[in-house]
């Protein structure tokens, strides 16, 4: 059986929520295309980011560890995939575009430097002169500009639900700036569902990354209100002793009561409100999408405690201190001799209308965790090959 793009797009209007995006009722692309016979708008969005350098890129750079520090903890890669993993499985129940979440799920970190937060920071410092950097605006400019694959257009030419998404991707550690995409309304409930499964994923994983690594105490973690509760849950005691099985049993339990409570939250959101279109979502006063007051408060206990006793972490500090090294001292380089460059970003920043700032702060962003480190070896340990 073959079913046209037409069909899908029918079955999705009879089967999607009325306050889903459907994808026949997309506002388009900048520059118009011929549609897909068989793929929907956002499917193609999907398959396009997923075939970005800029999303091979995210295996090597870090979520909280450098590669180099273990192959068993999360990468930004794989932080990516179990983001998009929780989107599907929330729109699927929510009645939302899955299509839609899945895509903004995949792209929304594509424009994070090596390094994480750190090189975020880095970045935004040595840009400061230049108009700073920050991994949300790198993002549009990665699907917008710098990824050169087509003949037609600049980018990924994505459709405005999906660029929209991208750019009120709203959670504690992003920067919205919305111009030019209605930044007076909300984004819609699949760019929503998107942030809450981010926050879960990143919740999740680091806790349990900080758990397998030792960096995290367990006698600490046990006091926290989301293990007791979990471990509840799970009926066992939350001063047991901890292996690797256990471990894992809590963190898949924690992502299916986090999931669990952000569909029965953001329903019983939908019904007091009144959704009833696409339109009635972006027109609320708030986000629609949302934890319980009690889950969103045992959130709140874990983030800072992840704050203080794993991103604050002597170990993980002193990485964040090399990585800053490194990254200040390429820029610093490259500034002083741009002929180290290649020839290719040379006559970028030669030519560019943004200045030659921007062009090399492009070139570091897109640097992977293991490229910049081997380049610093490059450029300043002379027995290094350059």
């Amino acid at each position: 059986m073959f079913l046209s793009r037409e069909e899908i797009e029918a079955r999705e209007c009879a089967t999607l929520a009325p306050y889903a995006v459907c994808s026949g009722a997309t506002r388009g692309r900048v520059y118009p295309e011929e549609e897909h016979p068989y793929r929907t708008a956002f499917q193609r969005d999907r398959d396009r980011i997923i075939h970005t350098t800029a999303f091979r890129r995210l295996d090597y750079k870090t979520q909280v560890f450098v590669y180099h520090e273990g192959d068993h903890y999360r990468n930004r890669l794989t932080h990516t995939i179990e983001v998009a993993q929780i989107g599907r499985s929330m729109a699927r129940a929510l009645g939302a575009n899955e299509d839609l979440t899945e895509a903004i799920c995949l792209a929304h970190d594509l424009g994070h430097p090596a390094f994480g937060h750190t090189g975020e920071v880095t970045l935004n410092q040595l840009m400061a002169q230049w108009g700073g950097f920050d991994h949300q605006r790198q993002t549009m400019r990665i699907v917008s500009a710098l990824e050169d694959r087509y003949e037609d257009f600049p980018g990924l030419n994505l459709t405005y639900e999906v660029r929209e998404g991208l750019v009120k991707h709203d959670t504690d550690y992003d920067v919205i700036d919305a111009v030019g995409y209605e930044p007076e309304l909300a984004g819609a409930l699949e760019c929503q569902i998107s942030n809450l499964a981010d926050e879960i994923a990143y919740n999740a994983a680091d806790l349990e990354d900080g758990l397998r690594s030792g960096v995290l105490d367990f006698l600490e973690v046990r006091e926290l209100g989301i293990w007791r509760s979990v471990m509840a849950a799970l009926g066992e005691r939350a001063d047991c002793r901890l292996d690797d099985k256990l471990r894992a049993r809590v963190i898949r339990r924690l992502i299916g009561i986090e999931i669990s409570d952000a569909i029965n939250a953001t329903a019983a959101a939908l019904a007091e409100r009144g959704i009833s279109t696409a339109d009635d979502v972006r027109a609320a006063a708030e986000n629609i999408a949302c934890f319980s007051d009690e889950l969103h408060q045992l959130n709140r206990e874990l983030k800072a405690f992840l704050m203080k006793s794993f991103y604050r972490h002597p170990r993980v500090m002193r990485m964040a201190y090399k990585a800053n090294r490194v990254l200040t001292e390429l820029f610093a380089a490259y500034v002083e001799d741009p002929r180290m460059l290649p020839r290719e970003i040379q006559a970028r920043m030669a030519d560019s209308l943004e200045g030659p700032q921007r062009v090399l702060c492009d070139y570091i962003a897109g640097f992977t965790d293991r490229y910049a480190i081997e380049e610093h070896k490059r450029l300043f340990d002379p027995e290094a090959r350059v």
